[in-house]
């Protein structure tokens, strides 16, 4: 996939499609019906210090153009995390980037510095999970936080720092240049939206919480704008999120600036999303007489 291939300073994928955290476990769920390496990289489920069970059940609720979870960060631990995939990772298919969420700065410091030792690339900060009391959103709101979050974890790693931001506040251009500023690698955009479905029969939530974080199709227009805005607002690059569920979806958010872009909740409808989007984008390149990726993204030229 040569044609495909993108890099991030150093750092080459092989794909521009990635697996967005928590739609594809730690990486093994899927490998008996798909061929992972045709994901750039799979975005861990996010790690938290402690082991979390996460929020009551339901915590998935379709609606007619996307899904509301509410998961609430339910994960092994770092510990177990670590034992459980510490080795699978020396040898594993693709690129892993681990998910790091934390209530405060101490929490992430101590994740990372547990983990640098794995064979991964990098990690995506969950700065933004919407479904959760504690953790992300404690941070996601000031920018110097934010900053002071990833200068202090750029001090303790020269892995691929990613900065996952909401789209449920009005100064995500201001986090995203905090984010770059303290020497972030990359900027994710976006995060679920704010979301909740009542039973009108009871009058209670459908889910587990009274909302969650909304995912699919229906986000698109507004993932799309916010990833437009962002990439004119900072030099780093911009990994896109949200709704994406084609080859065609994927390459609007490469002309709105994206340089790479995840997959998340279509991945449950179609796990060889990674391949079709892959199939289309090679042979979009081929009709347009493209040889490089790069030569797509930021390429969006305003209303006629």
């Amino acid at each position: 996939m040569n044609k495909l291939s993108i890099k991030i300073g150093n750092l080459t994928f092989n794909s521009p499609v990635i697996a967005a955290s928590g739609t594809f476990g730690f990486g093994l769920e899927y490998k008996e019906i798909l061929n992972i390496n045709d994901f750039g990289a799979i975005v861990t489920k996010g790690i938290t210090i402690e082991r979390r069970e996460g929020n009551p059940l339901p915590r998935i609720i379709e609606t007619p153009c996307g899904l509301i979870n509410s998961i609430g960060l339910a994960n092994p631990g770092v510990k177990e995390f670590v034992k459980q995939y510490g080795d699978i990772y020396k040898n594993f298919p693709t690129n892993i980037i681990v998910n790091v969420a934390g209530g405060n700065i101490s929490d992430f410091i101590n994740i990372i510095k547990k983990i640098e030792h794995l064979n991964v690339i990098g990690y995506e900060l969950n700065l933004s999970c919407p479904n959760v009391s504690d953790g992300g959103m404690i941070l996601s709101e000031d920018p110097n936080d934010i900053y002071i979050l990833i200068k202090t974890i750029r001090n303790i790693t020269n892995k691929l720092i990613i900065s996952k931001l909401t789209p449920n506040l009005c100064n995500t251009i201001e986090l995203a240049r905090a984010s770059e500023e303290a020497g972030c690698d990359a900027i994710s955009l976006v995060n679920t939206y704010l979301g909740m479905s009542i039973d009108i029969e009871t009058c209670y939530s459908r889910i587990g919480k009274d909302y969650g974080g909304y995912s699919g199709p229906a986000i698109k227009p507004m993932a799309l704008k916010l990833v437009y805005d962002i990439s004119n607002a900072v030099d780093i690059p911009i990994i896109g999120i949200g709704g994406i569920s084609s080859g065609s979806d994927a390459i609007e958010f490469l002309i709105a600036g994206a340089s790479l872009i995840q997959v998340g909740s279509i991945i449950f409808r179609n796990p060889q999303i990674a391949f079709e989007i892959n199939t289309f984008i090679e042979n979009y390149m081929d009709r347009k007489s493209i040889n490089d990726l790069n030569e797509i993204i930021g390429t969006f030229k305003g209303s006629i």
